[in-house]
């Protein structure tokens, strides 16, 4: 295993939940908040899995985002098309949708735009080099993948969904039980944002190890030199 730990990072109110983990089966993951994705770059990590789209299309969708929802099935509606940068650039709903109109054909939802402020935080501070310690990865691709490609039937904010995808961390080798994070507020982060940045987290040891998917197999670049890749 790495001298650096595997993160695992997934939006949240506060800010982002950042699962750190050494890989070790036997070894207790931590999860914990943080303010802004800089946190985690400081912590030196070489495999940071980012439930968050880096890259942005510029004439037609992100390939990836068609091919994970084909994916996962059931569960397509929580991968969305992302929008062109100069959209997610707006910080007027309306006005975002216009240009995306014009851009690439298509409006998007209001939940879509209440990430913008997380996708241009990324877009901020990454990098094409950086990318070899920063992926794109998305928990449900992740949990599809834990379940071997089988569909997921059960929604993460249902009983029987978070039941499940503990189940499916445990059969992956992630150790759950172990995990050890302080009590927050539900106005902070929910256990559905705890389990996706584990299995953010599971995603980036794949990563690591070389025996993860990538949606597309041969990436996509946007203008800036960005790979638009999935992974899980």
């Amino acid at each position: 295993m790495p001298d650096t730990p595997f993160l695992g990072l997934d939006g949240c109110k506060a800010g982002w939940v950042m699962v750190s983990w050494s890989g070790e089966a036997s070894a207790a993951p931590t999860a914990s908040i943080i303010p802004d994705i800089h946190v985690a770059l400081d912590t030196g990590a070489d495999h940071i899995g980012v439930d968050m789209p880096i890259g942005f299309p510029a004439t037609s969708a992100r390939s990836c985002e068609a091919e994970a929802r084909r994916y996962i099935g059931p569960r397509r509606s929580s991968v969305f098309p992302v929008p062109c940068r100069e959209a997610v650039m707006s910080n007027d709903y309306r006005n975002a949708c216009e240009i995306n109109a014009r851009v690439l054909g298509s409006k998007f939802s209001k939940q879509a735009f209440m990430l913008f402020p997380r996708m241009r935080e990324i877009d901020a501070v990454i990098t094409p080099a950086l990318q070899s310690r920063v992926y794109e990865v998305h928990p449900e691709v992740a949990f599809c993948a834990m379940n071997n490609g089988q569909p997921l039937q059960h929604g993460k904010k249902t009983a029987d969904g978070a039941q499940l995808r503990r189940a499916l961390l445990r059969a992956a080798g992630f150790p759950l039980d172990r995990l050890q994070h302080p009590h927050w507020k539900k106005s902070q982060a929910t256990d559905d944002d705890i389990l996706d940045a584990c299995a953010c987290c599971w995603s980036a040891r794949r990563i690591a190890a070389g025996n993860h998917l990538a949606f597309p197999a041969i990436p996509e670049f946007d203008a800036r030199g960005l790979r638009m890749q999935i992974n899980a």
